[in-house]
């Protein structure tokens, strides 16, 4: 099982000078700092961060950690830096968006579902958040900010199992350059793959774009 951590966008809408995965979320612990201490106590040891802006820093940061650069950052969507992040794996990976701030129950369920998996909370539906909705079984049908009727929302913490990872390339290969990675899984589940919408119950998990998340994130995650 390897982790990879999608860090490579400005983060403008957040208004700081940093990487918005370096933004702090307590007195110990940056976004990305988190995820990895909750990746490796759950036993995903390799980790890979897809970076772009300010990448030194972020590197400085946390040495421990492998990188791999996206030179299209500020041109690009998550499909582009997914797909550099995961090239050159053939094992089960568990991959997140870096600014999304969780408990680390949510990868333990990933972890345990056998096949592709999409973790969603399904208390709650903004307009701006990737949505899905999905058949009688509990597999993913549609998964985009478009979807109309929506079930829930989809967090950013997803999962492709090895027997996959070639062909889900191959999708994110097919996205265009400010395609969301979420288009992949469409393109997935189009051509009759399955991916298990994971509901994460009670576990806390808030994605941080602008400032009043942030606040929202540092309140929910006091020590």
């Amino acid at each position: 099982m390897k982790g990879v951590i999608l860090a490579a966008g400005i983060g403008s809408r957040l208004g700081r000078k940093l990487p918005k995965c370096l933004t702090q979320i307590n007195n110990d612990e940056t976004i990305i700092g988190r995820q990895i201490r909750l990746l490796k106590e759950n036993g995903i040891n390799e980790i890979i961060a897809v970076v772009g802006f300010k990448k030194e820093l972020i590197m400085e940061f946390y040495p421990e950690i492998l990188y791999k650069y996206n030179p299209l950052y500020s041109v690009t969507n998550t499909s582009k830096s997914l797909l550099e992040g995961i090239k050159d794996l053939y094992d089960d990976v568990i991959w997140l968006n870096g600014d999304t701030v969780f408990d680390g129950n949510i990868i333990k369920l990933l972890i345990s579902h056998q096949g592709n998996a999409v973790a969603v909370n399904t208390s709650r539906c903004a307009e701006e958040e990737v949505k899905y909705k999905t058949d009688k079984n509990g597999f993913i049908t549609e998964i985009s900010k478009k979807v109309k009727e929506a079930e829930g929302e989809a967090v950013g913490i997803n999962k492709i199992t090895k027997e996959d990872i070639d062909e889900f390339k191959q999708a994110l290969l097919k996205c265009n350059a400010d395609d969301y990675f979420e288009r992949a899984i469409e393109i997935m589940i189009n051509g009759g793959k399955k991916f298990k919408a994971i509901d994460i119950g009670e576990n806390r998990c808030i994605e941080i774009d602008f400032k009043e998340d942030l606040s929202n994130a540092i309140d929910l995650f006091k020590k």
